[in-house]
């Protein structure tokens, strides 16, 4: 009798992690995080912004996930609880599991509104640094290629460039999308060709920097989901929030979260070239 095809994907995956978990943590540098490692970058009567640790959630309705943002914001501050709202937080924005950096939380409705506000008004800077796969060709470039969700079974989890036919038959749900890339070094991760570059989003779409990169052909360094489940030696996905400006009415939040992609931080990344201005 044959086991059923579940049992089969279901071991698949467990051999997987096991995999990834050898490389990463094993092997790499990869630390978890702890409900206790929480990086402060700034703190008022209205706002908390984070430095928020790769893989990591900003919250959870698992209760399998013991360290999330809200909980170790909890574990640190348990007088600014709020248990009137879900998560106990109002974070204002959020980051993918797997990218690190700063994050901003709210600390009433009032704040939250006025931070929001500020987010759907296209007034917030966002900049990103990453590490993306070989040498990028020309130092700057703006990307435009609208994205959209993955409806091919067992990806759905991912989004994609949309296509013509996307955008004619309205098949899913296109949405326009803009980042600038510039680039900031060229060099060697482990030996292999990377770059080092800075990211602009101006629109906020799921997975967009990553889909971007992935669509120019530099995939970020150490992002399994969109290397097509191949890149997995690297400890991390290579992709850093650096830097948070929200102006605010009443204040001004203006944060640089420091860059983990240094040499003196990790010694695999060998820069090749100097910083272009």
């Amino acid at each position: 009798m044959k086991a059923p095809a579940s049992c089969y994907t279901t071991a698949l995956k467990t051999l997987r992690k096991l995999h990834i978990y050898f490389w990463r943590s094993i092997i790499g540098m990869n630390q978890a995080a702890t409900i206790d490692n929480l990086n402060i970058l700034y703190k008022s009567d209205n706002y908390i912004v984070v430095n928020k640790h790769y893989d990591i959630k900003i919250n959870s309705n698992d209760d399998e996930d013991r360290v999330t943002v809200a909980k170790q914001l909890g574990k640190m501050y348990p007088d600014l609880v709020d248990t009137s709202i879900e998560h106990q937080f109002r974070f204002v924005h959020r980051l993918d599991y797997s990218t690190s950096g700063a994050v901003a939380v709210a600390l009433n409705r009032k704040a939250a509104g006025d931070a929001m506000s500020k987010f759907k008004k296209h007034l917030v800077t966002k900049e990103y640094v990453a590490l993306v796969r070989g040498h990028v060709k020309v130092d700057h470039m703006t990307i435009t290629k609208a994205i959209c969700p993955e409806t091919k079974e067992g990806f759905t989890h991912m989004m994609r460039i949309a296509d013509d036919d996307d955008v004619k038959k309205g098949g899913c749900k296109v949405q326009t999308a803009k980042t600038e890339l510039l680039v900031l070094q060229r060099g060697l991760y482990g030996g292999d060709p990377v770059t080092k570059i800075k990211l602009v989003p101006f629109t906020g779409r799921r997975h967009q920097l990553r889909v971007h990169c992935n669509s120019v052909g530099h995939t970020i360094l150490g992002d399994y989901t969109y290397s097509n489940r191949t890149d997995f030696k690297p400890y991390r996905m290579m992709l850093h929030s650096h830097k948070l400006v929200i102006p605010l009415d009443n204040e001004n939040i203006d944060i640089d979260a420091s860059d983990p992609f240094v040499k003196e931080v990790d010694k695999k990344w060998l820069p090749q070239v100097q910083p272009l201005l």
